[in-house]
């Protein structure tokens, strides 16, 4: 091959090696982010500040999922490993997730339960029932989004703003709930939504032996089921806080219990209910906590 024809290919193959180069950092930094949350609930909290900018998937998106209980798939593995964020609601609650990201340290993330307000003190870790801690992961959502996608980051900022404008409504019915319902005291089969009780400033009288038993998958001593019998049965209380998707035998025997005490039951869950989103349930749930303390029996009141 003559030196001039090698020259010549020498440099068409450089500016097509530069071209394709250029044209995969572009597709790069213009491909929609991905997000991934590990439940529905976060999900929404996510997708509310992504909005079509970005893609958000959820792990666990039924009332039939415990995320107690729940293992990763491979599947879920793969995409956690993947996508451009994670969020996800930590202190254990979605353990899965932080094992899988303990062998992926370079995805970002936003620790919801790191963000809670009482950092300071031993936390519950259902945090996502409290609209503060929900509202500062949506911020931190909006500024990983605007560092993944700066294009779109004056978006995502706005719809964040929204959203924490939404939740500070939803905090300020709880703590009406509170204020309209002086000295108000409940039990409940798990302390799924002890934000709620302490953003509504409501006593959840729950032995603490019967909660602790509860959270770690055991039953209750006969002593402390029996301190919550008597708690309902003898209207000690003004409803009962119950959670469909750790029904047991015990947990059903309460509701029975509150059932001929007419004992009100507020139903709370720990994924959306169908066709809803994160607000939207928050609301509700404050809704029907103070419908059914109304309903309470006077003596309650």
């Amino acid at each position: 091959m003559h030196t001039g024809l090698v020259a010549v290919t020498a440099v068409v193959v450089a500016i097509g090696a530069a071209g394709c180069f250029q044209q995969g950092s572009m597709q790069k930094e213009s491909a929609t982010p991905t997000v991934v949350a590990s439940t529905d609930v976060w999900g929404s909290v996510a997708g509310a500040v992504a909005g079509d900018d970005a893609t958000v998937t959820s792990i666990l998106d039924s009332a039939a999922d415990d995320p107690h209980s729940y293992e990763a798939t491979p599947a879920n593995a793969a995409a956690i490993a993947d996508a451009s964020l994670v969020v996800f609601n930590g202190g254990g609650y979605d353990h899965w997730v932080e094992d899988v990201l303990a062998n992926s340290p370079g995805v970002p993330t936003v620790d919801a339960y790191s963000l809670r307000p009482d950092s300071q003190q031993p936390a519950n870790e259902h945090v996502f029932y409290d609209p503060a801690t929900a509202k500062a992961a949506a911020a931190q959502v909006a500024d990983r989004l605007a560092q993944i996608d700066s294009s779109h980051a004056d978006t995502y900022r706005a719809n964040s703003a929204i959203f924490a404008r939404k939740a500070d409504e939803v905090l300020m019915l709880e703590r009406t709930i509170g204020e309209e319902h002086p000295g108000a005291e409940v039990v409940a089969t798990e302390p799924v939504a002890h934000y709620l009780l302490v953003n509504a400033g409501i006593t959840d009288k729950t032995p603490a032996g019967f909660a602790n038993a509860i959270e770690e998958d055991t039953d209750p001593s006969p002593a402390d089921l029996a301190a919550m019998l008597d708690l309902i049965s003898t209207r000690q209380v003004s409803a009962l806080l119950f959670n469909p998707q750790t029904e047991t035998a015990v947990t059903k025997q309460l509701q029975e219990a509150a059932g001929k005490a007419s004992i009100p039951v507020v139903t709370v869950t720990e994924t959306l209910p169908e066709g809803t989103d994160y607000l939207t349930w928050q609301r509700q749930t404050a809704e029907q906590l103070a419908s059914q303390l109304d309903k309470a029996p006077q003596s309650n009141r």
